[in-house]
């Protein structure tokens, strides 16, 4: 098994974290003071696998579209080269 690209799993765990948070307090502003913790503790939890799933998608998509990117540049550089002019003859 493949250890997660670190590129795609922190901004993942940043916008469930931020997710979660806002949720959460969003939530519990909406009630009465300790009148529903458990909402606000399951939102949270809703927020936060909504959060991490949508930029997860997001971040793949783009380290895909850099990694693509970066092997046609190299394709395109192989071209060039080999396209060059000979060198002129020299006596």
């Amino acid at each position: 098994m493949r250890a997660p690209n670190p590129r795609v799993l922190i901004p993942v765990l940043l916008a469930a974290i931020a997710g979660a948070a806002v949720g959460y307090y969003v939530t519990a502003a909406s009630c009465a003071p300790g009148s529903c913790p458990v909402a606000a503790a399951a939102i949270a939890a809703l927020a936060a696998v909504v959060a991490g799933a949508g930029v997860g998608v997001v971040v793949v998509l783009a380290v895909r579209s850099f990694a693509e990117w970066r092997v046609h540049s190299e394709r395109e550089i192989l071209v060039v080269q080999d396209d060059a002019p000979p060198e002129p003859p020299t006596c």
